[in-house]
């Protein structure tokens, strides 16, 4: 358009000349919007682990997940003061129209939304359509992307399955295959038909395994594509120094939207609606990351004012917190205290697959107990949670549809009963107070951990209560994208890790111990037939008391097959900086700097 102007030069035609002008900018619509984020607005966070790239389709890893939600965009997405959790359109004009008693959804795209411009594109501007989150979809069913996500549409879309099935067979996925029940009527509108009626699939379509990818980006970086996002969503990836530094910037080509979210009740929010309302977002111009796995690192840059937010590192709670308040030295600072129950459980996995920690025996359920009776999760709570913390009894946790707050686990902290249990069943001490397998050969135990502080400690209270019990325990330790990959394998003995919320639903927990989901977040690699099936059932069922119930029954069956050692659910504590406007953290969302704003300080 401007070179239209200047042939216009200054003959009479200059008005048509301004009203095209303007015309094109209205046209263009948001797409160019986020130039109003402001370079010199720089929010300095940090993780605490590493990511493994950013092509959700091929990892679960939660620092990945932080990021790729900047870049990529779902159908659907979270509105960001609402609680509980509630769904709102993103790339999507509207929640979708539900048909055939919930087997249908059918979805209009927003027109005039455009990638991150990418040599894969050889310099024409690419739109989204539909036709990409049918890619997207499909891509978790090829068998060469062993994606961990898989599950969440695994058996649920008609046709699909039988699609993957093929693949497997002949080596290679074929993408232009038409699938029933994936279907692009025309260019914006796409039309997703289940098997069966499944009221928790909309959350599946605001989970980032299901954000919008470019086929041509996929094909040119292959393998590499993880280290390659090219996205619709409000921030590009400037500069990637894996396991350090990570950098973004808001993403020009991102249309823009204006805040306006309404307060939950929360006392709160009236200061963030007031900070934030009538904005056009993003306002933060850059978002740099720095990976400090150690926790005294990472809060001795934050007192140093390297950090504008950050979870309060657990072993400062006692120096910082008054209960639930900021003691009045850090109140005197400024700082604002955000804090929440995580909507998630800790625990410690055992290989099903390995010959130690293994099987379905008597034997082998008996040792598994032990072990997990032999964990003390009070220690933990108060050395390495500092307080800030509740056991976990069951699979789903607090804040998540489908938990029972009444229910209670029926493995605890029992090192006598542990030492009795492996009496029974034939693992015999040795000279130096250490067991044997009932067979006479050498038992060692292979925990797989971090080299952060905060597992040190874990592995502290391991070597304690595995000593009570006259179990030896060798602790290997990785950094957590490695071991996050040998998990996958089903490689790991046993390790510890965490699970935060995909959607506000049970179904999202009890999927990471569903036999055919081993090595898809099923890192144990459980596969028992009553839990299968009890899972099946409860799928099965709309949500409520019914479906409850069957978790309820779940996580028992989990206990006698002692699957897992359940931990915790952490109490996560937000310290944020006063020039920090309208940050909240949702239970759900990772991603929050496109709906922040900074002060000049």
């Amino acid at each position: 358009m401007a070179r239209v102007c200047l042939i216009l030069g200054r003959s009479m035609m200059w008005k048509r000349c301004v009203f095209g002008l303007l015309f094109a900018l209205l046209f263009a619509g948001g797409a160019h919007a986020a130039s109003l984020a402001d370079p010199s607005k720089v929010v300095r966070t940090v993780f605490e682990a590493s990511d493994d790239g950013f092509d959700m389709v091929r990892t679960q890893n939660y620092y990945s997940g932080w990021v790729a939600d900047a870049i990529f965009e779902t159908l659907l997405t979270y509105d960001y003061l609402a609680r509980p959790a509630k769904l709102v359109p993103n790339t999507a004009e509207a929640m979708p129209t539900v048909s055939e008693g919930g087997k249908t959804y059918t979805f209009r795209i927003k027109p005039g939304i455009y990638f991150t411009p990418d040599p894969a594109f050889k310099g024409q501007r690419r739109e989204l359509t539909a036709h990409d989150y049918i890619y997207a979809i499909k891509r978790l069913m090829d068998p060469a992307n062993r994606s961990p996500s898989a599950g969440f549409v695994e058996g649920k879309i008609a046709g699909l399955d039988a699609l993957a099935a093929v693949a497997k067979k002949s080596g290679r996925f074929d993408y232009d295959a038409p699938v029933a029940g994936l279907q692009a009527p025309d260019r914006y509108t796409l039309r997703i038909r289940l098997n069966a009626a499944d009221t928790n699939f909309p959350f599946v379509l605001a989970y980032g395994g299901l954000a919008a990818v470019a086929r041509e980006v996929i094909e040119a970086y292959g393998i590499q594509s993880g280290q390659h996002p090219v996205g619709t969503g409000p921030y590009l990836l400037k500069q990637y120094v894996p396991r350090s530094k990570i950098v973004l910037e808001a993403n020009p080509d991102y249309r823009g939207f204006i805040w306006d979210f309404k307060p939950s009740g929360d006392p709160e929010d009236a200061q963030i609606v007031k900070d934030m309302q009538g904005k056009r977002m993003p306002q933060v111009g850059r978002v740099e990351i720095s990976i400090v796995e150690e926790e005294q690192s990472r809060w001795l840059a934050f007192q140093e004012g390297k950090i504008d937010f950050d979870k309060l590192p657990q072993l400062a709670a006692p120096e910082v917190l008054d209960g639930d308040r900021l003691k009045p030295e850090f109140a005197a600072q400024g700082l604002r205290l955000v804090r929440m129950i995580e909507p998630e459980v800790t625990y410690s996995i055992f290989n099903f697959r390995d010959p130690v920690t293994g099987g379905f025996g008597r034997e082998k359920i008996a040792l598994r107990r032990a072990i997990a009776m032999a964990y003390s999760v009070a220690d933990e709570i108060a050395l390495l949670r500092r307080g800030q913390a509740s056991k976990a009894h069951m699979i789903v946790p607090a804040g998540v549809a489908g938990h029972d707050a009444d229910y209670r686990s029926s493995i605890a902290y029992e090192p006598e009963l542990a030492n009795r249990l492996l009496d029974r069943f034939a693992y015999q001490r040795g000279a130096d107070g250490y067991r044997s397998l009932p067979d006479g050969k050498p038992l060692l135990l292979k925990i797989h951990t971090e080299a952060s502080a905060s597992s040190k400690v874990v592995s502290e209270i391991w070597k304690r209560g595995l000593d009570k019990i006259g179990l030896r325990a060798e602790f290997i330790v990785s950094n957590f994208a490695d071991n996050v990959k040998a998990a996958t394998e089903c490689k790991l003995m046993m390790w510890g890790g965490a699970w935060h919320a995909d959607f506000p639903e049970g179904e999202n927990f009890v999927q990471l111990l569903y036999g055919p989901n081993a090595g898809r977040g099923n890192h144990g690699c459980y596969q028992s037939p009553v839990y299968d099936a009890l899972y099946r059932k409860a799928v099965a069922l709309p949500p409520g008391e019914a479906r409850n119930q069957l978790y309820a029954q779940m996580s028992r069956q989990m206990e006698a097959d002692t699957a897992w050692s359940l931990h915790v659910s952490r109490v996560r504590n937000w310290l944020v900086r006063p020039w920090v406007m309208g940050f909240k953290k949702h239970p759900i969302l990772q991603s929050d700097w496109q709906y922040i704003d900074l002060k000049k300080r």
